[in-house]
């Protein structure tokens, strides 16, 4: 801010100079100070002025993991490749079934450089909403801790607002978990484990919990958000059914007419809702459905040879008495930055060694308002 001030400061003293007036240093430097700060000032009040409208984002960012090896997790893709050189490091890596893990295991090079544009792209895509602002809540998955998610909020969201991050470890073996940045004050987080009886305890290992936050609203109303990431589509249909159980029990305890929004990777496809009515069966009946009112979007993800797109990435609104509404007009996959998008212009992962794309899902944005700004 030195700089700034010293660079301000003689800007200042030009422009008196060409009205023929000579004020002395001392007093440009506090004038400059003093209006550098109230710069700052109002920048903060233009980030937290909207009172009417609260902005909210799901954003799965496919393994954003720090380099550093977490005892217990299995994240030893994500390290730098010098430190994979060690036997022990090889033969854990030769456990994993699937070739194309096997290979990151031993060969990817998550350097610091690397993990720079990994979080650098990610901000990029946040920042493509709400002019450069971001979301005023962003639901976040497959985020590795709350160390590399307070990084991506201070050092690549930085000036826009965002208070500390939400994170709760889960009991997921990857240490992928659920999260939450928020401009909005918040209280009452609790993360909500799901219960997969008879399923196996590898399986139990393979699944996150439900984070549950309250956000203050500008009326005084509490919002409560769920952030979720439901298990895979390789799990068999009905552990996807009892995750949908138990978020329909977390939303049933909360006051009637309490706004309420989940939001996150449900990992229910298109084939899946088609043939099970998943969403008929276990979200209309409690929520709406967001992305329902998103024109002419195909999905948030996809996954060849089968043409197959999916909102497996979808944000679900409270049916109740709240004054807050669903604002349909709003509802948008944000997808504008080249790095997220493909030449076949499907959703770009985040591909070593060249560094390329962000993530193999598409941001999914909506807003709520009150009735009377909203025109609804």
């Amino acid at each position: 801010m030195g700089n700034s001030v010293a660079c301000f400061s003689t800007d200042m003293g030009a422009m008196f100079q060409s009205f023929g007036i000579n004020v002395p240093r001392p007093i440009r430097l506090l004038m400059s100070i003093f209006l550098v700060s109230m710069a700052g000032y109002v920048f903060a009040e233009v980030i937290s002025s909207d009172k009417t409208e609260v902005s909210i984002m799901t954003f799965n960012v496919e393994n954003l993991f720090d380099n550093i090896d977490d005892p217990g997790k299995t994240d030893e893709t994500f390290l730098a490749l010098k430190d994979k050189q060690s036997a022990t490091h090889k033969q854990e890596c030769g456990k994993i079934s699937v070739e194309r893990w096997r290979y990151q295991c031993l060969f990817w090079d998550w350097n610091d450089a690397v993990l720079d544009k990994k979080l650098r792209v990610i901000a990029a895509s946040i920042r493509q909403v709400g002019e450069g602002r971001g979301a005023d809540i962003i639901a976040l998955q497959e985020v590795e801790n709350i160390r590399i998610l307070e990084r991506l909020r201070e050092n690549y969201l930085g000036g826009l607002g965002y208070q500390p991050a939400i994170l709760v470890e889960g009991r997921d073996r990857r240490g992928i978990d659920v999260a939450f940045l928020s401009r909005l004050p918040v209280s009452g987080v609790a993360l909500h484990d799901i219960p997969f009886p008879n399923t196996g305890e590898s399986r139990v290992q393979d699944t996150r919990g439900i984070l549950e936050a309250t956000f203050e609203l500008s009326d005084g109303e509490k919002l409560v958000g769920f952030a979720v990431h439901f298990p895979a589509p390789y799990h068999p249909t009905f552990m996807r059914e009892m995750a949908y159980h138990k978020l329909s029990r977390l939303k049933a305890a909360l006051d009637a007419g309490q706004p309420a929004f989940a939001a996150g990777d449900f990992n229910t496809t298109s084939e899946e809702d088609k043939n099970k009515k998943m969403l008929s069966r276990l979200v209309k009946p409690d929520w709406q459905v967001v992305h329902e009112n998103c024109d002419g979007c195909k999905g948030t993800s996809y996954y060849p040879p089968k043409d197959d797109w999916s909102f497996l990435d979808m944000i679900l609104w409270s049916k109740g008495d709240s004054a807050w509404r669903m604002n349909t007009g709003s509802v948008l996959i944000a997808n504008t930055t080249s790095a997220q998008v493909t030449h076949q212009g499907t959703p770009a992962r985040f591909e070593l060694p060249e560094g390329a794309g962000v993530s193999d899902h598409w941001p999914l944005v909506f807003t709520i308002t009150l009735p009377d700004q909203a025109g609804i």
